[in-house]
C-alpha cells in the first residue's frame, strides 16, 4: 500500500523543522540553567532535559533508521515537501525561530541576565550564574553547530552525540573550570576566606576523565 503524499509531507515537515526546534530547546535550556543556579546542574533537571531534547531533534533523521532496522515501514523523510501549505508552514516555523527567537529574543534575554547579574552583585549575591546564562544564550547557534558536529549518520547518532558532548565537557570545559576555581581560590585566600574547597574542585575538574576511566576499569 502506497503511503499518502500528505503523510510523507508531514513526516518531511517534522524532519525539516527539527533543527529549528533544537535551537528553541537550547534557549529553554539556557533559561533553565539560571533557574537551577547557573553553576550547579541538577541531574534530570530542566537544563539536562532540554539539552536531551536538543540532541533528539538534531538526531531525529537517524533515530528513524531504527524503524527500518526492526523491519517496520516508515514514511520517506528525504526529499522536498510537495504540499504547498505544509511547505509554507515549514518556512514560517524556521523563519520564526531563526529571525525572532534566536536573532532577537535570545539576545534580549541575555541582556536581561546581565542586568540580573549586576542586581545580584548589588544585593551581595554572586553574579556568575546570570553571566553564565547570558553567555549560553548568546552561544545558542554555536552550541547547535557543536552538537551537529558530533553527528555520525547512523542509528546510534543520539548516543554518539551525547558521548561527544561528554568528551567536550571533560576535555575543554573542565580545564577552564579548574582555572577559574584556582583564580577564585587565590582571591579567597587573599581575603582570608576558605580556599581548600575550590582547590579540591580544581583537582576534580582536571581529573574527571581519569576518574571516569578508573571507574570503567573497576567494573
Amino acid at each position: 500500500m502506497t503511503t499518502p503524499q500528505l503523510l510523507n509531507d508531514i513526516a518531511r515537515l517534522l524532519i525539516h523543522v527539527a533543527p529549528a526546534l533544537a535551537l528553541l530547546t537550547l534557549v529553554l535550556a539556557g533559561i533553565a540553567l539560571r533557574l537551577e543556579g547557573g553553576t550547579t546542574l541538577v541531574i534530570g533537571g530542566g537544563f539536562t532535559k532540554w539539552m536531551f531534547w536538543a540532541v533528539i531533534f538534531i538526531a531525529l533523521p537517524q533515530l528513524l533508521l531504527w524503524f527500518s532496522f526492526f523491519g517496520v515501514p516508515a514514511p520517506a523523510t528525504d526529499g522536498g515537501v510537495g504540499t504547498t501549505w505544509i511547505a509554507a508552514l515549514r518556512d514560517d516555523v524556521t523563519t520564526f525561530v531563526n529571525d525572532f527567537v534566536i536573532a532577537r529574543l535570545a539576545i534580549t534575554l541575555a541582556a536581561y541576565f546581565i542586568i540580573r547579574a549586576i542586581l545580584d552583585a548589588t544585593q551581595g549575591h554572586h553574579p556568575l550564574p546570570s553571566i553564565l546564562t547570558a553567555m549560553f544564550l548568546l552561544a545558542v547557534p554555536t552550541t547547535a553547530s557543536l552538537i551537529s558536529s558530533f553527528q555520525t549518520g547512523t542509528r546510534f547518532a543520539a548516543a554518539d552525540i551525547m558521548d561527544g558532548l561528554w568528551n567536550y565537557v571533560a576535555g575543554r570545559i573542565m580545564p577552564i573550570g579548574a582555572g577559574l576555581a584556582v583564580i577564585a581560590a587565590i582571591f579567597n585566600f587573599l581575603n582570608h576566606r576558605p580556599a581548600i574547597r575550590l582547590i579540591a574542585c580544581a583537582i576534580g575538574f582536571l581529573t574527571v576523565s581519569a576518574l571516569w576511566k578508573l571507574l570503567l576499569t573497576m567494573m
